[in-house]
């Protein structure tokens, strides 16, 4: 517990380490950011808190699975072994109640969005649009428009307890307005840290099953619920969401891997299966590394999961901390996230009444070295993006600066 602790309060220092989050300058210079002229000030050290990786080391387990596999010198073609699906298999019986999943059902992807790309090309023609929710993911925004699709997107709505919600009326009237048949399902949902209860997803899927529409449902931060909250499989709502379900997972987002790219797809449904297998073998790339491989055996473990449930207590309390500031500041609209550990800040009735537009508010951040992300490219005029897995000191002191320097 001490050493796990310990992991969970480390202050490391990524800088030169091949680290996106810490590379302030291209963080700046790319406009993650807001203003490309934002310079973080002398006497402001920078604590990144916008892309979506943690300032966490991994887990022991994971480290050591690596290294033992490092210490055999022979790195040639392998085979992917039976060990390999039965840990995801138990992994999802353990943490989500997932029965019936079998080693056939389990293929990899090479990371969640080359699954999303893979997905549609089975499901779409290019032209096609897909229906989204907003606030949207700025990846699958990309990804869709370069592969030629039109996203068309429902907004989530606030409920009277500030709670995202489906808007399920406008999803309906969008997929028959725009002859949809494909749609991207983000559970939870990030930017907004939402955890959907069954009801809801059971909801969505019944309108999909109306229309006949294919889902690809990312569930890549399910494992990282807050406060006690569940994840619900989308394909575990009912038989039919089963079949049309393609499922993306990776420990990539609960062990802080994603530097070594290892995805996977569930699909139960033997026709979309055999054709996604057809359509990725077509790009010749899409081939298991064997460290991410090994990555996987050593976090889907007995340790690995006692490793995720304290990291989850830590990530509960900093989403509690930054949840309370921020619901305190006149004009700052914020929901306390249920899951993830990214936190979704809307500053427009503090921009209004300060009479400042967001690019002051973001720049006024980074000049004390409050790396945050501009949160417009996911939704929102006046949004700001925030990553809270952080050690909690950390959280203090970039709430402390925000306080003193920028909504004082």
């Amino acid at each position: 517990m001490g050493d796990q602790m310990s992991t969970f309060t480390e202050i490391i220092d990524r800088t030169g380490k091949d680290s996106i989050a810490a590379d302030v300058a291209s963080a700046i210079a790319g406009g993650s950011l807001g203003p490309t002229d934002a310079v973080v000030r002398e006497g402001f050290d920078p604590i990144p808190m916008w892309v979506a990786d943690m300032s966490f080391a991994t887990a022991p387990c994971v480290s050591r699975a690596l290294r033992e596999r490092i210490d055999h010198p022979c790195f040639g073609y392998f085979e992917v072994p039976q060990r390999y699906y039965d840990a995801i298999i138990a992994w999802h019986e353990h943490r989500n109640g997932v029965h019936g999943m079998r080693p056939e059902h389990i293929a990899y992807e090479n990371g969640v969005l080359g699954g999303v790309a893979s997905s549609l090309a089975v499901l779409c023609s290019r032209g096609d649009k897909v229906l989204v929710h907003a606030p949207t993911y700025v990846g699958f925004t990309k990804t869709l428009k370069n592969a030629g699709y039109d996203l068309v997107a429902s907004r989530l709505v606030p409920d009277e307890d500030g709670v995202w919600r489906m808007d399920f009326d406008d999803m309906e009237r969008k997929i028959v307005e725009n002859n949809i048949h494909a749609a991207i399902f983000c559970s939870p949902h990030n930017p907004t840290g939402r955890v959907w209860e069954r009801w809801e997803i059971e909801h969505a899927m019944e309108i999909f099953r109306i229309h006949d529409v294919y889902v690809v449902s990312d569930e890549i931060w399910s494992d990282l619920l807050l406060d006690g909250h569940v994840h619900i499989p989308t394909q575990s709502v009912s038989e039919d969401a089963c079949n049309r379900t393609v499922a993306l997972y990776t420990p990539s987002k609960t062990f802080n891997l994603a530097g070594l790219v290892g995805s996977y797809r569930v699909v139960y449904n033997d026709w979309l299966r055999a054709r996604l297998d057809k359509e990725e073998s077509l790009s010749h790339y899409n081939s298991q590394n064997v460290l991410s491989m090994h990555a996987l055996l050593g976090a889907y473990s007995d340790e690995g999961m006692a490793w995720v449930d304290e990291l989850t207590c830590v990530l509960s309390e900093n989403a509690r901390i930054a949840y309370e500031f921020f619901s305190a500041l006149p004009g700052v609209s914020v929901a306390r996230p249920q899951g993830t550990y990214m936190l979704f800040v809307d500053c427009s009735g503090w921009c209004r009444g300060h009479d400042v537009s967001i690019d002051d508010v973001l720049r006024s951040g980074v000049e004390v070295g409050v790396l945050w992300q501009d949160g417009r490219p996911f939704g929102g005029e006046a949004t700001i993006r925030m990553n809270l897995a952080l050690p909690t000191s950390r959280l203090h002191e970039a709430l402390h600066r925000l306080d003193e320097h920028v909504f004082s």
